[in-house]
């Protein structure tokens, strides 16, 4: 299963369109502000970023305290756009890296907080076992790990495209570990192109105990609300009452 060259080849193509200063996916609005409030407190945090894209949330947890952040992406193009705001911004607390997760090094470096927004709907469950083992390394105690992927129900609950789909192969559990191809759309209208190794509740937690996690996490199930409806109701609408993220955070002892 070639998702790790897949995924770079799909961000460096359409990098571009992941460019942004402000609001303008989907989940822009249904995950990413509630994943950033879960994050919290901020200040004077030494952060990882993983799977950063064009560096959107790196930025926001700079604008909240943050001390100074790594962030690393799969995709030279998307690093490349993260590096461009950054210049522009003046952010020099923030080093963004082109690099396969798979790369990252556990020596030295230990983090207060890392936080995976839609990485680890790009990875197996041998990888994402093996990923979530070098988060407990890199954590140090007391440190937090947030992260954010798709609700491994929703591939299967919609059938309609727009504003979001996959492409499922097999069932719930049939599925398990397989790629399952799909879009997200901009508010304006716009598709970007999105990938999931379908995983369950059970896996994402084997992993996470696997790795040395002892602490019962924290659980959000993200979805549209009608705060969003009452933004755009075209847009929003066809998603409200599903589950559409799940938002996660787990503390190291």
């Amino acid at each position: 299963m070639q998702v790790e060259k897949n995924t770079q080849q799909l961000y460096n193509n359409q990098a571009d369109d992941w460019a942004r200063k402000e609001p303008i996916l989907l989940s822009d609005y249904s995950a990413r502000p509630f994943i950033l409030d879960l994050c919290e407190p901020l200040n004077g945090l030494k952060v990882l970023d993983i799977g950063c894209g064009e560096g959107y949330v790196s930025r926001e947890i700079m604008k909240r305290g943050a001390s100074e952040i790594y962030a690393t992406d799969i995709s030279e193009k998307m690093i490349e756009q993260a590096n461009a705001q950054k210049a522009s911004l003046g952010l020099t607390n923030i080093v963004y890296e082109a690099k396969d997760v798979r790369e990252i090094e556990t020596k030295t470096e230990q983090y207060d907080l890392v936080i995976a927004m839609f990485l680890f709907n790009y990875l197996s469950v041998k990888d994402t076992e093996e990923t979530f083992g070098k988060i407990y390394e890199m954590l140090k105690p007391g440190g937090h790990l947030v992260l954010s992927v798709p609700h491994p129900c929703l591939a299967f609950l919609k059938q309609d495209k727009y504003p979001f789909y996959f492409t499922t192969s097999g069932g719930y559990f049939s599925g398990r570990d397989q790629l399952f191809p799909g879009q997200i759309w901009r508010r304006d209208g716009i598709p970007v192109h999105v990938q999931c190794v379908h995983k369950t509740f059970e896996d994402y937690f084997n992993a996470l105990a696997k790795a040395g996690f002892t602490t019962l996490p924290q659980i959000k199930e993200l979805r549209i609300n009608e705060e969003h409806i009452a933004l755009d109701e075209k847009f929003f609408k066809p998603l409200f009452d599903l589950p559409l993220h799940v938002g996660l955070k787990i503390q190291k002892q």
